[in-house]
């Protein structure tokens, strides 16, 4: 038994989770190798290998010729003399096997063997590492920071090193050596020179899989995750539903004290997250999505994909944020073009009929509730003047499109 062959085979398979018949396997084409540079050729050569004790046999398949003159080729061929003293069952154009001392091999083939075993290892660390991580694809893992190349950042993943690109990174977020963070893997590439990892922190899966590792009830199914818009830095608005009556989706996703929604916060750096239900009605679910912001009325055509959509005259600069942020967030999130005014522009607006908000196709009220200003005193108090002058701009209107304006 082969002990110190056995030893390394069962140290190379635990380190570096390469299998035990990969290993055999490359053993013996090194083998063969040696041989066909020993000898020249290998054609007549067979290497057998036992798995369990790791004692290998190298020999060559010789034709069996009358005497030493007929012998054209000593590698293919041996005379009746020779076969005989190797086994007395031998016959004059026959075969018969002849056993070759790997010890007398010369530098060069021994060498170019130790290469071949040493590549094949190579090659199959790197299959390794990449199936590894292509099964990770389109998920969240935990990095190290190791260092600046130019503006983007290699990160380390235990095995292999992925790559942070600057259009891929959050802005104002800076990262120091060795600081643990939170990516999410784009694309893994298979390279000559092992696997290429594309990670990043701006996709806004980043979120969704916090999410179902932070909430169980996202894990195991109870609440799922219909739509996410996100603003990389800024905010983040999420809708979740449930099919059991007894969960609340939202209170699931933000937790006791807000334990849940402010672990997720501190790993994307105090970015604000907004969690929202959501609704097979498009009025409903625009009017949650527009959150904090209270809503008048909702007018929603779901075959132009286009929404109207009134709040009372002080609500108007909430409902829109800040640049425009909340209302463009909402409508990526409902996938709709969200045409936001104020009662009194609503009213005063041209082809916006004020009576296509207050009654359905049935002639049912949409909307019935009286706001209260002294209600919203301490929501308006916090809205910013930048967002006070938005909100007085006449005939504010913000669609999908002047969406796109606006981030181009």
């Amino acid at each position: 038994m082969n002990k110190e062959l056995m030893e390394a085979l069962n140290i190379l398979e635990k380190e570096k989770e390469i299998s035990k018949e990969t290993l055999f396997e490359a053993i013996e084409n090194s083998l063969l190798t040696a041989c066909k540079n020993h000898f020249g050729k290998a054609d007549n050569i067979t290497v057998q290998i036992d798995r369990d004790t790791c004692d290998f046999l190298v020999y060559a398949t010789k034709e069996i010729v009358a005497t030493y003159d007929e012998v054209e080729d000593d590698v293919l061929q041996i005379c009746i003399d020779d076969a005989i003293q190797i086994s007395k069952d031998a016959v004059i154009g026959g075969t018969i096997n002849v056993e070759i001392k790997s010890k007398e091999f010369g530098r060069i083939a021994t060498q170019n063997a130790k290469n071949v075993i040493l590549q094949k290892i190579r090659e199959e660390e790197r299959s390794v590492v990449y199936n590894q991580f292509f099964e990770k694809e389109k998920d969240v893992v935990t990095g190290i920071v190791q260092r600046y190349i130019g503006k983007n950042i290699s990160i380390n993943l235990g095995k292999a090193d992925a790559m942070l690109n600057e259009a891929e990174q959050v802005k104002g977020e800076e990262f120091k050596p060795t600081e643990h963070i939170k990516v999410y893997i784009l694309e893994v590439k298979n390279t000559p020179k092992g696997p290429r990892i594309l990670v990043s922190r701006t996709h806004p899966e980043l979120v969704k899989r916090l999410f179902e590792a932070e909430v169980t009830e996202i894990k195991d199914g109870t609440v799922e995750i219909m739509s996410i818009a996100r603003e990389a830095g800024s905010r983040t608005k999420l809708a979740v539903r449930t099919n059991n009556p007894n969960v609340d989706a939202v209170g699931a996703c933000v937790g006791i004290n807000g334990a849940r929604v402010n672990a997720i916060v501190e790993e994307l750096r105090g970015e604000k997250i907004d969690i929202v239900n959501w609704d097979e009605n498009p009025g409903n679910f625009i009017q949650n999505a527009l959150s904090p912001a209270k809503i008048v009325a909702v007018f929603a055509d779901p075959d132009e994909k286009t929404a109207k959509v009134v709040v009372p005259d002080y609500q108007l600069s909430l409902a829109i944020g800040k640049e425009g942020q909340n209302a463009r967030l909402a409508a990526r999130l409902t996938g709709y073009k969200i045409d936001i005014k104020s009662e009194t522009q609503a009213k005063d607006a041209e082809g916006f009929r004020y009576e296509d908000y207050m009654y359905d196709e049935d002639g049912d009220v949409y909307y019935e509730e009286e706001y209260e200003e002294d209600e919203y005193e301490e929501t308006d108090s916090e809205i910013s003047d930048t967002e006070a002058a938005d909100a007085e701009t006449s005939d504010v209107e913000l669609t999908a499109e002047t969406v796109e304006e606006t981030e181009e």
